[in-house]
């Protein structure tokens, strides 16, 4: 079998070990990347974040979703197949694995395809195209999650589908039942309500997302409805079981429902199977994650865990971060802590970021605090590009105005919350938004109505 020398092994090839094997190239490094997917990229590019964002877009665009608010829903809706959506999809992601590819030829980054398992601490065996044995001065694993698929679910790849058995379905279902409100669940659930599909989410909890702003949430909700999807929470299911052409859904409480596709979207697990990381003496933490110090370093100090693979907060973003950093923690680089603030965004429809605390947050430490708050049918552009529901929401303290936390829900979302993030970095008050100007129309003029709107309340008070 081929022996092999390098300086960093990534096990994986998604975001967190792209940006790891790429960081350790521009140090001068060896850099072996292995995939045991045909594809690289891992779940990231090939099942969940650019296939799910790419579908979500080909929806929007297909379906005139915000030139609805201009010429209302036609009177026909229209005929949208699964081709019509799967050709933007790999569209998208042919240009994202061969920027990778040229990305890691650039690089001398050498990608082998093949499944990796530890023989010691330094030597990882590779099955597959090229069968050879890697030894490597430092590793990263990087291998990512999958969809939780408990035993008593009888998944079918036809009517019980998990989130990446979705994206393989051949027709858009008339009724689909969402098992699960968390954040696949949700952005699952509102791309095919607004494909006109009839959608029911369930969950145990009382609303959907529910580590979000009460506020924000409830203003979802609402969106969501008017686009027909229905919620019912505090539900507990009892069993699941396919017929012939539907699936039943029971529950604890005694009632039961029906759907033609039911999405089974309630948590996921880290791919560790087979690494072999018990003969390197790496265990799993009680949720089934690797535990690793704040410099992603498990145990066994050469040896780095990046990604879902380490737990939350599961985000393309966050493992992005922590690749680059692990590496340059593994070779000496200059370096820092992973940063403890940084936003989340949820692609529902309408779409959702934030950063800093939530209003139920402050209420529980004592925070002295005011909101500002602005809508988006206050915001010209917002009318301009086709009316939709939402909100700029500020949390600030009401005597040194310093920024609390910042939420947004609507379109663009995902994308002005970083003028918020970054105002918050630099200590800037909410006052600063007020003094600024910005351009107009644009969605960023929201920060300066909810900065007027929350100071206004200050003055009156």
């Amino acid at each position: 079998m081929q022996q092999i020398t390098c300086d960093l092994l990534t096990i994986g090839s998604g975001p967190s070990c792209q940006k790891g094997a790429i960081q350790a190239a521009k140090l001068g490094k060896k850099v072996i990347v292995v995939e045991k997917d045909p594809n690289p990229g891992g779940a990231s590019l090939n099942s969940g974040t650019i296939p799910s964002k790419s579908l979500r877009e080909a929806i929007i665009d297909l379906t005139d979703f915000y030139e609805r608010s201009f010429y209302g829903v036609p009177e026909e809706p229209l005929e949208i197949s699964i081709n019509d959506l799967n050709f933007r999809l790999s569209k998208v992601q042919q240009s994202q694995r061969e920027m990778l590819k040229r990305i890691f030829i650039r690089n001398k980054i050498r990608l082998i395809n093949g499944k990796a398992s530890f023989i010691d601490a330094h030597h990882v065996q590779v099955e597959g195209d090229e069968p050879c044995v890697i030894k490597a001065e430092k590793i990263i694993i990087g291998t990512g999650s999958r969809p939780r698929n408990p035993t008593h679910i009888p998944f079918d790849d036809r009517m019980i589908l998990d989130s990446t058995r979705l994206l393989s379905i051949d027709k858009v279902p008339k009724k689909l039942v969402v098992l699960g409100g968390g954040v696949i669940g949700s952005e699952y659930a509102s791309f095919f309500a607004a494909l006109g599909c009839q959608v029911l989410v369930i969950d145990k909890k009382e609303r959907m997302l529910p580590l979000i702003d009460r506020e924000i949430g409830t203003h979802l909700q609402k969106a969501l409805t008017e686009i027909g999807l229905q919620f019912m929470g505090e539900k507990e299911i009892e069993e699941v079981h396919p017929k012939k052409d539907h699936v039943v859904v029971k529950f604890k409480d005694g009632t039961h429902i029906e759907a033609e596709v039911l999405l089974y979207a309630m948590g996921r697990l880290a791919n560790v199977e087979g690494l072999g990381i018990d003969k390197v003496g790496i265990t799993l933490d009680q949720r089934g994650y690797i535990p690793v110090n704040a410099l992603f370093q498990t145990v066994v100090p050469h040896i780095y865990a990046v990604g879902d693979v380490i737990g939350g907060p599961c985000l393309a973003s966050t493992s992005i971060e922590q690749g680059r950093l692990a590496a340059r923690q593994a070779f000496g680089a200059v370096t820092h802590h992973f940063p403890s603030f940084y936003p989340y965004g949820i692609y529902t429809i309408p779409e959702i970021s934030y950063c800093g605390y939530t209003e139920e947050e402050l209420k529980r430490l004592g925070f002295r605090y005011e909101v500002g708050r602005a809508y988006y049918y206050e915001i010209a552009r917002s009318q301009i590009v086709g009316g939709d529901p939402g909100m700029f929401k500020i949390l600030f303290h009401k005597e040194t105005l310093e920024i609390l936390g910042v939420h947004i829900v609507g379109r663009s979302a995902t994308e002005v919350i970083h003028i918020g993030q970054v105002a918050m970095t630099f200590k800037a008050k909410i006052d600063y938004f007020i003094d600024q100007v910005f351009n107009y129309p644009t969605y960023a003029e929201g920060y300066r109505i909810a900065a007027l709107n929350g100071m206004n309340k200050i003055r009156v008070g």
